[in-house]
């Protein structure tokens, strides 16, 4: 698992990139890499995120983020397998896990 911190969503995350971790880190025990805070819709959108949503849009089509914590789970060979709703937990995605493994 690897996190990329987004402010787009009402600007939850307004600190610098050592605040965010820090918050992650103590708040919610994040152990897994995060990354510095990028933005994930719209004209400024990161490349990462372009491609992730292009590849797999959401159920309606729309290829938006519609809120933190949206997922995908992404092969060995980088291609972006599935994406998953902020309400679902890592640990339910571990099903889907076995598909690229």
């Amino acid at each position: 698992m690897l996190g990329f911190p987004c402010n787009q969503f009402g600007e939850q995350e307004p600190g610098s990139n050592a605040e965010v971790l820090e918050f992650a880190t103590s708040k919610f025990g994040v152990t897994f890499p995060m990354f510095a805070k990028v933005e994930v819709n719209g004209d400024g959108a990161c490349d990462l995120y372009q491609y992730l949503t292009s590849e797999q849009p959401g159920d309606d089509g729309n290829t938006d983020i519609p809120w933190n914590f949206t997922k995908f789970l992404v092969d060995r060979n980088g291609a972006a397998v599935k994406r998953f709703g902020p309400q679902v937990t890592p640990e339910e995605i571990s099903e889907a896990l076995s598909e690229v493994l």
